[in-house]
C-alpha cells in the first residue's frame, strides 16, 4: 500500500514537471531559448523536446502502455542526463545542474515503484526447449 503511495507521489512530481517543461519548451518563451542558446542549441530544439515531453506524460499515465512507457522513462533519462551534463559543460551553477537529476530521481522512483500492471511482462520461458536434445525439437 505504501509503495503504490509512493509510486503515485513520484509519477505526480514527475508528470508535474513534465508537463510544466514540455510547455515551457513548446511556447518559444524567450527565457526557454535563452536557456537552449546558452546551452549551445538552436531555438528549434525546444519544439522537439517539448513535444517528446508531452508524450512521455501520455505514456507514463495512460494504463495500456507498458513499452511505451519504457520508452518515455529512457528518454526522461537520457533527456535528465544531458540536461545536467549539459549544464555543467557550460559551467552553470550547481542548481541547475542539479534541477535535470532531480527530474531524473522522480523518473527513478516511480519506475522502480511501479505497480505490477505497468511492468512489461517477462517473454514466454522457452528455456524447457533448450534442455532437450536437438533432434527432439524436430520430431
Amino acid at each position: 500500500m505504501l509503495q503504490r503511495v509512493f509510486y503515485w507521489v513520484f509519477i505526480v512530481l514527475l508528470t508535474a514537471w513534465l508537463l510544466a517543461g514540455g510547455l515551457f519548451d513548446l511556447s518559444y518563451n524567450p527565457a526557454a531559448v535563452a536557456i537552449l542558446h546558452k546551452l549551445g542549441y538552436p531555438d528549434y530544439l525546444g519544439a522537439f523536446l517539448g513535444i517528446c515531453k508531452l508524450l512521455a506524460v501520455l505514456a507514463l499515465l495512460y494504463p495500456r502502455t507498458r513499452l511505451l512507457r519504457e520508452w518515455a522513462y529512457a528518454g526522461i533519462a537520457f533527456d535528465a542526463l544531458g540536461a545536467a551534463f549539459s549544464h555543467r559543460m557550460v559551467h552553470d551553477s550547481a542548481g541547475e545542474i542539479a534541477a535535470p537529476l532531480l527530474m531524473l530521481a522522480f523518473a527513478a522512483g516511480s519506475y522502480l515503484l511501479r505497480p505490477a500492471a505497468y511492468r512489461l511482462r517477462p517473454a514466454k520461458d522457452i528455456s524447457s526447449h533448450a534442455e532437450q536434445p536437438v533432434g527432439r525439437l524436430l520430431v
